[in-house]
């Protein structure tokens, strides 16, 4: 899909999804769960949603925050770049969703940062879902 086509798709965006996972490499971090703070944007096209006011025809962005919160909450990835990648993968789960930018935070991964966060985007292959 190109750039210009992705530009023309509608976005839902799902912000500040706080959930406590496992994560980091060092031994204290592997030991209690840990605060992560996960922003997701599904792009899409809800043009027929918005006409027919249908639930079926749009994303449904509950089914996809229930199954990344208990995908991050049964996690135990070393690095934030994995959960990144798991939960981008949840989203193009739904056919619908042709791409996903997906932002996640961790509060006081650094010393004098408020946190550090690692930003991706992926989308669905262009031979899926068309």
């Amino acid at each position: 899909m190109n750039e210009e086509m992705i530009d023309r798709l509608d976005r839902i965006h799902i912000r500040d999804l706080r959930v406590r996972c496992i994560i980091g490499v060092n031994d204290d971090e592997r030991r209690e769960k840990q605060d992560v703070a996960v922003h997701i944007t599904l792009f899409a096209d809800l043009r027929r949603a918005g006409e027919t006011d249908d639930i079926e025809q749009t994303v449904n962005y509950r089914t996809i925050k229930k199954d990344v919160l208990a995908m991050v909450e049964a996690s135990r990835f070393y690095l934030l770049e994995r959960l990144a990648e798991r939960v981008a993968e949840i989203c193009l789960g739904d056919e619908r969703v042709r791409r996903a930018r997906v932002l996640v935070e961790k509060p006081g991964a650094l010393r004098f940062a408020r946190t550090v966060a690692i930003e991706i985007d992926r989308e669905r292959a262009a031979d899926e879902g068309e």
